[in-house]
């Protein structure tokens, strides 16, 4: 059977998805973390700090951690920040969708787009260097929550918190993926 064995409305609507690796940002990480499952739930080791720096991710001194909740439907783009660093993670039972643009002038990326979930039973950590801007929206039916270590402690009177409008790479970039 081929394509044009299929009725003509199905054939003009019939579409192959796409399983083409998603490209990268110069410098973004996603790195998976072991969980200790039992009868009675889940463990998982976040972070190993040795005088505030990670022992996952070499030359970062975590000054602050956060914690943030996302309301069902909520787009919270975008962020942008010129001296700090974020290190995202997301429960596994919480499912969020990220996005990623590189705006730093100049990067091997500029430009490049990373969209993808985080939480959905998988556990991982994700840097974000400066300069890639980042949001999020919540695609679950439940509140769900972002613990993030930042490298710079927040200072309401000189904020390294930069804001794009929530649809600059377009509304539909925030859609979920139907079929």
């Amino acid at each position: 059977m081929n394509k044009n064995d299929l009725s003509p409305k199905a054939q003009e609507n019939f579409s192959v998805q796409s399983y083409e690796k998603s490209p990268n940002i110069d410098g973004v990480i996603l790195k998976e973390i072991n969980s200790s499952v039992d009868d009675g739930g889940y463990f998982m080791e976040l972070a190993r700090m040795q005088q505030g720096a990670m022992q996952e991710f070499e030359g970062f001194e975590v000054k602050q951690v956060n914690y943030s909740q996302v309301l069902p439907g909520t787009v919270k783009a975008y962020h942008l920040h010129l001296n700090q660093e974020d290190i995202w993670f997301i429960p596994p039972h919480e499912r969020l969708l990220v996005v990623l643009n590189d705006q730093r002038k100049g990067s091997s990326t500029e430009g490049t787009t990373m969209r993808f979930v985080m939480g959905g039973g998988k556990p991982r950590l994700l840097y974000i260097p400066r300069g890639v801007a980042h949001g999020v929206t919540n695609i679950g039916k439940h509140p769900a929550a972002i613990i993030y270590f930042v490298n710079q402690q927040f200072n309401p009177e000189n904020p390294d918190e930069g804001r794009l409008p929530w649809d600059f790479l377009g509304k539909e970039i925030w859609e979920i993926t139907k079929g």
